[in-house]
């Protein structure tokens, strides 16, 4: 009941943010199980184009959007997902998000993967403590928009 009475408490504009957020990411985070990695790539692209009828919403309101969606998604979200729907909120404001995705060896020797967004030089979304043990992988066609 609380969440409910915060949402409702929160100005229009941002309450229409993380309600579009918190259905961008379960639906992300829908398509990374059924689908395959491109074909969801290639969904996403469909909405990645500039919308000028949105405000200009700030980059640390869609980083408290994504925050706080994914912490009522069931099962939360993995960086993948939120870095996917970050990058879509993102190239719908007309920034220019970067999808980066590193991968990196543990000390047992298991690959690990990590996916964040930057912008500008700037991690926008899944900056860890230590991000710099990944080794980013090259860019796929549509890292930046």
């Amino acid at each position: 009941m609380k969440p409910l009475l915060k949402l409702l408490h929160l100005n229009n504009s941002d309450r229409h943010l993380l309600i579009n957020t918190f259905m961008l990411l379960g639906l992300v985070k829908l398509g990374l199980w059924l689908l395959p990695f491109q074909t969801l790539r290639q969904v996403i692209a469909n909405f990645n184009q500039p919308n000028p009828k949105l405000d200009q919403t700030s980059l640390s309101k869609i980083i408290w959007a994504v925050n706080v969606s994914t912490r009522y998604i069931p099962s939360g979200a993995m960086c993948l997902a939120r870095a996917l729907t970050c990058q879509v909120l993102m190239s719908r404001r007309s920034y220019s998000p970067e999808l980066c995705i590193g991968v990196a060896k543990t000390d047992k020797g298991k690959l690990e993967a990590h996916a964040w967004v930057e912008s500008q030089g700037q991690i926008i979304v899944g900056d860890l403590t230590d991000l710099g043990r990944f080794t980013r992988l090259p860019y796929l066609p549509g890292n930046r928009l």
